[in-house]
């Protein structure tokens, strides 16, 4: 069964009023993401141990392994925009209150846990993910990881909210600006009735 490129759960033009343009969805969701699927059902397909295994499974597999990177690299992309895309909303920034108390609990402050979220998705050399994740011990953290990398893959945690840095994401919006970009997306489009809803 080849994995399939998910429809957007919203329109193409339902972000741009939270600054991220139509074109920049239409690149990035049917190009750049579609590139990634059909890349790894070619891998699916040539090689025995992937076939009949979960998205999810060949991350996991997949993750370390120098002779498989051009699949894990595929793979992760996939399951980190799947992520993306269910992050953001064209009612973003709005975060409910059960989330507010435990990112205050957990960072401080909202502010705290924005600052720290910035800060990872602008330090991340080259492309890469900031991720809010609920880690094993129960308590909201801030990572980020390399290229096509993930919290599924790292095990530091279920990833609740990714952001995606690398340039195609922004660079039509915010050219070479990214920590702006990173502060819209927090503030307008990240979906956190989505990142509460995935904490259980």
């Amino acid at each position: 069964m080849a994995f399939e490129l998910p429809a957007l759960p919203y329109a193409k033009t339902a972000l741009a009023g939270g600054g991220m343009c139509e074109e920049t969805l239409e690149l990035h969701h049917g190009k750049h993401h579609q590139a990634y699927v059909t890349a790894l059902n070619g891998f699916v397909e040539k090689t025995d141990a992937l076939k009949g295994k979960t998205l999810e499974e060949i991350v996991k597999l997949s993750y370390g392994q120098a002779d498989m990177a051009p699949v894990f690299n595929n793979a992760g992309q996939h399951w980190n925009h799947i992520l993306f895309w269910q992050a953001m909303s064209a009612q973003g920034g709005k975060i409910p209150g059960a989330l507010e108390k435990k990112l205050t609990e957990d960072f401080g402050s909202v502010q705290q846990f924005k600052d720290a979220f910035k800060t990872a998705a602008t330090t991340q050399f080259g492309s890469g993910w900031a991720w809010l994740v609920l880690g094993s011990d129960g308590k909201l953290k801030v990572t980020k990881t390399p290229n096509g990398s993930n919290p599924l893959a790292t095990g530091e945690g279920k990833a609740l909210l990714g952001c995606d840095v690398w340039e195609h994401s922004y660079y039509l919006d915010f050219r070479n600006r990214r920590p702006d970009y990173v502060q819209n997306w927090l503030d307008k489009l990240a979906n956190y009735e989505f990142a509460h809803a995935q904490m259980g």
